[in-house]
Order: structure tokens, then sequence, then C-alpha cells
């Protein structure tokens, strides 16, 4: 890629990244993603039938998912973005920025959140539990009001890594079509990878490959967090201690980082035991509980992660973008 190339490529990420901060995500507009969970659910069947019902079958249908999900999305964006630099490289430039909006979650994950927080703090506790039902995959109906804060604080610090940091990083290494790649296998994970009877072989191979892509980003967006902590007006130095402490208390390799930085650096406890499909599912702590968690807190969190997405897009897109123009 020649450096002017390289420069539209950091100007489009820094671009879109303010234009999702802006718009957010407008639910009548087409989006990539709502796209590819019904490439995803348009595969499964048939997939299902071809390969054998035995557990090597349904692994290899879920691989071979994985192989035709990743690579028509990925062709599909080499494709739009060569087209569009056949006209006109600023016309490829528009397309990537676009994309590069379309893959990013920051101000979507900020608004469903504050609409709990609204919620809580304007309305009744039912419209607070329809309102965090919306964005968690726990039971509701059992939660109180700091039980409600909780799942949303919960849900915008694991977010804010595989929704923001994420694609920030795929999106500065390899532009459009690399971050379209990553959200692809998110979006698997988030609709195939569970460890249930319908699942646990045909979902394996999404939920493995979800777990490598977000290995590094995980790790680096809990970092982020706690450096960002301080420019949020919050704890950095404790957001660090239970980073290092807590980050590991997940089943997951990488869910727990950034949750874990969020809690340090609110003082609050997060996770724990919770309901999902009426069974009590028992998870370990992350965080110390040295307050109740409060609407207020969701507030708190929000600050926290548009920091953190802020300090992560002047690293991934701004100092390469300023770096590229200074050698032109």
């Amino acid at each position: 890629m020649t450096l002017p190339l390289l420069t539209l490529h950091f100007a489009a990420l820094t671009a879109g990244f303010l234009l999702d901060l802006l718009l957010g995500d407008p639910h009548w507009a087409p989006h990539p993603v709502r796209a590819i969970g019904r490439l995803i659910a348009a595969l499964e069947p048939p997939l299902r039938r071809v390969f054998p019902s035995s557990d090597r079958g349904l692994l290899a249908a879920g691989a071979a998912l994985v192989a035709l999900v990743l690579l028509i999305p990925t062709a599909l964006t080499v494709l739009l973005l060569y087209l569009c630099g056949l006209v006109s490289p600023w016309l490829a430039f528009a397309a990537e920025t676009i994309l590069c909006y379309q893959l990013l979650a920051a101000r979507s994950l900020r608004d469903e959140s504050m609409a709990v927080c609204r919620a809580l703090e304007q309305g009744t506790l039912d419209q607070a539990r329809h309102a965090v039902s919306m964005i968690v995959g726990r039971d509701t109906e059992r939660l109180d009001r700091s039980g409600v804060a909780k799942a949303a604080v919960e849900t915008v610090a694991e977010n804010a890594g595989d929704g923001v940091i994420a694609p920030l990083l795929f999106l500065a290494i390899g532009g459009a079509p690399l971050g379209m790649l990553y959200k692809a296998c998110n979006t698997m994970d988030s609709m195939v990878g569970y460890r249930n009877d319908r699942y646990l072989y045909f979902g394996r191979c999404a939920a493995r490959l979800d777990d490598v892509l977000n290995f590094l980003p995980a790790r680096l967006a809990g970092l982020l967090m706690c450096l960002a902590a301080p420019l949020a007006g919050l704890d950095g130095k404790n957001a660090l201690r239970i980073f290092r402490r807590d980050r590991k208390n997940h089943k997951s390799p990488n869910s727990a980082h950034t949750e874990a930085a969020a809690a340090g650096a609110l003082h609050i406890l997060l996770a724990g035991p919770n309901y999902y499909f009426g069974q009590l599912v028992v998870k370990p702590t992350i965080g110390d509980d040295d307050r109740p968690v409060e609407p207020s807190d969701i507030r708190r969190v929000n600050r926290l992660m548009l920091t953190t997405a802020a300090l992560a897009a002047a690293l991934f897109s701004l100092l390469p973008l300023a770096a590229c123009l200074a050698a032109l």
C-alpha cells in the first residue's frame, strides 16, 4: 500500500470513528452486521442437512459455516473497495469510511445502556427490567434496581472490547476487509457459539476462532481502559489492580479483561451468580464490593468506555495518520 493510500486508510478509520460517535446505528438503515446475521441464519439449515448429524459431522458443518461466513462478506468488501477505487480513490475513501463507521458500536452501546439508566431514574422497575433485557442474555425478571444497573454496567464494560476496541484494531491493521472478517466471526460467535445441545459441536469452530481473534484485543482493551480511567475521572490505580487480579475470572479467556478494569475503576462488584433461562449459573465475581451498584454507574462506565475508545482511536489511527501526513 502506497503512502497516499495509507493516509486515506487511516483517515477513513478516523472519520468512521467520528461518524459512529455522532450518528450511532440508525435501525432503519441497512447494516452489514445484520446482513451477516441473516447469512448465518440462512446457511445453518442446509449445512445441517448436508453433513451427518454425528458429533464429527456437526463439527464439519460448523467449520464450513465459518469458512463461508468469513469468505463471503470479506470478499464482497474487497470487491466493493476495488471497484470504487477504479472510479476514484476518493470514492474508495468514502466507502471505507462508511464501512468503518458501521463496524463500530460505541454510540449504540452508549445509547442502549443509557435507556436503562433513564428507566431506572425516571421510570418503573419493570420498565428498567425490560430495557436491560434488550441488551443482556440473563433473566431479568428477578433483578432489583441495583441488579439492573449492574447488568447494564457489565454489558458496556464487556462490549467495549469486542464492540469497539477490537474492531478499531482490526480496521487499523487491515482496513474494512479485515474489520468485516472480525465482525463476521464475532457475529457467528454470538449466534452459534453456545455450549448447549444445539450448538455444542456445530458452533465450536466459530467460538474457538472468536477466542483466538479476541485474545490480543481483549487484553489491550483492558490495559487501555486502565489508562483511560483517570482521564474519565475514575480510579486508574484500582482499575489496574483489579484488572491484574480478576481479568481471568470468566469461562471465556477474553470476556473479563474490560469488566475487571471497569469494576476497579468504579469500585464495584460485577459478575457472580445469575439466572439464564430459569437456571442459576454460578460465576466468579469481578472487583470488590466497596459499595452498591447504582444507576449513575451506567453513566460512569459509558464515560470510561468512550474515553477508552478515544484513546484507542488516537493510538490506532490518529498517530499513524499524523506519521503518514508528516512523510508526504
